[in-house]
């Protein structure tokens, strides 16, 4: 559970839908993050990936994931 999900929860209840639509949001925004994660590395040369400890064929598999994947 990330820390806004963990303070949104402690704190008083949501009414169901209100929980609901910041769960969807909140997924969205993953998804986009991994979306957008996987677009950079896609340009990193061979170079600085191996900067960030990743070959080639690893980051290529990391890549060829769909972004609902984690």
């Amino acid at each position: 559970m990330t820390q806004i999900q963990t303070l949104m929860f402690k704190q008083t209840p949501l009414p169901p839908l209100s929980r609901l639509m910041v769960t969807l949001a909140l997924t969205v925004v993953t998804w986009e993050t991994r979306y957008r994660s996987r677009q950079s590395l896609r340009r990193l040369p061979p170079h600085m990936l191996r900067d960030i400890g990743l070959n080639v064929d690893e980051a290529e598999i990391e890549i060829e994931k769909p972004f609902w994947r984690g």
